[in-house]
């Protein structure tokens, strides 16, 4: 079953017209939800993301959506399809109508899909730098969608080079990110995370852990360092709404891992 526009329909009569914006002209943006425990993980921050994308994009939001009512509908979508215990759940939304690059209209459409799954691995990641591609920082770029083939050309990398996932730097060979996730490191008590002018994503579980360590009394700092700052760490993570893993190589260079400080805030930040 899938949510189209707040109808429960079966996946085999959805129909999009040819003049689909999102197929046309990736007019939209998406979200990445997991569903775990008959309950939508980080769900309140997923709503003020959405709501952040919306504004810079120009889009009027379903009543639905600003009501509150989404959060049941999609629970219940959940249900249905055998996912809430766990699953993967995706909401798009994009610009309704047609028109060329000038809209017809600002009002959204909006699809949810979700499948069961299984939590996340917790197996450190061997990473490499990606070479292909490089971040850019943009009035979009803090959003899922817009920048979405970026990642798609770190996904072949990755899969020529046979790494776990990519570092993706930015025009000044700076670390931003990896493919679908925020890198943290550790260092002399100091939590480091780019910021988001290096072009990353502004990720659910990075704002929560940079909230959490603030909390905790532990220093955080969001800078703009190169690799080699990387391979000084005393633990280097990567996290999203999956998970959160630790890292164990860049470009085939160990670097030290910590495997308690990690799993202390995989308790801490999914609990």
């Amino acid at each position: 079953m899938l949510l189209y526009n707040g109808e429960f329909i079966p996946e085999s009569e959805l129909q999009l017209p040819l003049t689909n914006r999102a197929f046309q002209f990736n007019d939209g943006f998406f979200e990445t939800v997991i569903v775990a425990n008959g309950k939508l993980r980080f769900w309140q921050d997923q709503v003020e993301r959405i709501q952040a994308a919306s504004k810079v994009l120009k889009l009027v939001l379903p009543k639905t959506i600003v009501s509150g009512e989404l959060e049941k509908q999609l629970l219940q979508l959940a249900k249905q399809n055998n996912a809430a215990n766990y699953g993967r759940l995706k909401l798009k939304l994009w610009r309704s109508g047609g028109g060329l690059y000038t809209p017809e209209t600002n009002q959204a459409d909006w699809l949810a899909t979700i499948t069961p799954g299984t939590p996340a691995a917790t197996t450190p990641l061997h990473i490499g730098t990606c070479e292909t591609i490089t971040t850019n920082y943009s009035p979009f770029s803090f959003f899922k969608g817009p920048n979405a083939l970026l990642y798609v050309m770190a996904g072949l990398e990755k899969k020529d080079k046979g790494f776990d996932d990519m570092l993706l730097l930015n025009r000044q060979n700076q670390v931003s990110e990896l493919t679908s996730s925020n890198i943290f490191w550790f260092k002399k008590e100091v939590l480091f995370t780019p910021a988001i002018d290096t072009g990353c994503v502004l990720g659910i579980v990075r704002q929560n852990i940079l909230k959490w360590a603030k909390q905790a009394g532990i220093r955080t700092k969001e800078v703009y360092f190169d690799v080699a700052s990387l391979l000084k760490a005393d633990t280097v993570l990567s996290c999203n709404v999956t998970g959160i893993r630790s890292i164990a190589s860049i470009n085939g260079e160990a670097v030290s891992i910590d495997e308690s400080f990690v799993q202390q805030l995989r308790e801490q930040i999914f609990s």
